[in-house]
């Protein structure tokens, strides 16, 4: 595997991102994972992760890899489940992340057809380098949202 600055990098940052998160989700427990905090238009701690589990799994599984593995965007938003099964799937495309920066950064996108995102024109006309920093800059915009989510949740507003 070629092992090169930016693979490092961007292997770190999102498992940095992917390990806030699931510490995130274990302190919140089952009781308070599926809440939605009181604001227009948020999403509960459980279906932030469990979108960025399938965004991950989009640009780096499906459109980066090949795997063609199937997305629906919009049930990404409205999931719930226990923060067990959160775990599984975070440890399941975090020991992913590693093959796909590797085929994005040796041979590029495998799928550039691939359907499952609200960017379609990037997909088609991305490099491999944007599309990892743009696995990146989402993983952290949605870290960001689910510690202030934990913080209303856990310390109510005001």
């Amino acid at each position: 595997m070629v092992n090169t600055p930016l693979r490092g990098a961007v292997e770190v940052l999102i498992e940095e991102n992917l390990t806030a998160m699931r510490a995130i989700v274990v302190e919140l427990g089952d009781d308070r994972v599926n809440t939605v905090p009181a604001l227009p238009g948020a999403n509960s701690p459980f279906a932030i992760v469990f979108h960025c589990v399938g965004m991950l799994k989009f640009w780096g599984g499906s459109v980066i890899g090949g795997e063609r593995i199937p997305r629906d965007r919009a049930s990404e938003f409205t999931a719930t489940g226990t923060v067990g099964a959160l775990e599984s799937a975070i440890d399941d495309v975090a020991a992913r992340v590693g093959g796909w920066v590797h085929i994005a950064l040796t041979e590029g996108p495998r799928d550039r057809d691939a359907e499952g995102s609200t960017r379609s024109s990037d997909v088609s006309s991305r490099s491999a380098e944007w599309m990892l920093l743009h696995i990146i800059r989402e993983l952290s915009q949605h870290l960001g949202q689910l510690e202030l989510s934990r913080d209303i949740l856990v310390h109510g507003v005001g």
